[in-house]
């Protein structure tokens, strides 16, 4: 439910996109935006800041590729909230003493610290090349695969990102874990 709820505006983006072409694509994910914050807001009491940022862009560019009637905007907005995004978890490794993925995702796993750095500069790199990508097939092809590409491509380049992100982090988590065995066993020992 909560992928559905967070594709919820790009979902309806493709459908409205197949069904009546890019403005009313973006009039639909401008609403679905609005729809998506209020939903946080009145009923789970929190709007995520991805949520926040992502809507605003969504109404800036949508707002922008509506009144100019150029689609360019819109195609824009993609790349501008990858770099955002960037630029976010590259200032968390200067600001703070953990990164942004280790702050996102410690209740989960446990693993050493520069592991979470690395794992957060490859996000930073992710962001970048998923922002390169996205303009360089806006320019570079037609509307319509531009349209697949947000959806499909996109989408696809951040799964096999998660899963391979998930494969190295779970070295080191079983790593983890066995360090603190042997710690449990060794203060066992003492006693």
């Amino acid at each position: 439910m909560k992928f559905l709820y967070d594709f919820f505006p790009i979902l309806l983006f493709f459908a409205a996109y197949k069904v009546g072409g890019i403005y009313v694509a973006t009039g639909v994910a401008m609403i679905a935006a609005t729809i998506q914050i209020s939903y946080g807001w009145f009923v789970k009491k929190k709007v995520e800041n991805m949520h926040w940022i992502s809507a605003g862009l969504i109404l800036l560019f949508g707002g922008m590729t509506l009144i100019l009637h150029d689609p360019l905007f819109i195609m824009w907005k993609p790349t501008i909230l990858n770099w955002l995004f960037a630029l976010a978890f590259a200032g968390s490794a200067f600001m703070g003493s953990k990164p942004l993925v280790q702050r996102m995702m410690e209740h989960v796993l446990t693993v050493p610290h520069p592991i979470w750095r690395r794992v957060n500069w490859a996000w930073v790199l992710f962001f970048i090349v998923s922002g390169l990508a996205n303009i360089y097939v806006a320019y570079n092809f037609s509307q319509d695969a531009w349209v697949n590409f947000k959806l499909f491509g996109l989408m696809g380049m951040t799964f096999v990102f998660m899963i391979l992100q998930g494969i190295y982090l779970a070295r080191y988590a079983e790593n983890t874990k066995e360090v603190v065995a042997e710690n449990a066993n060794d203060t066992d020992q003492v006693r």
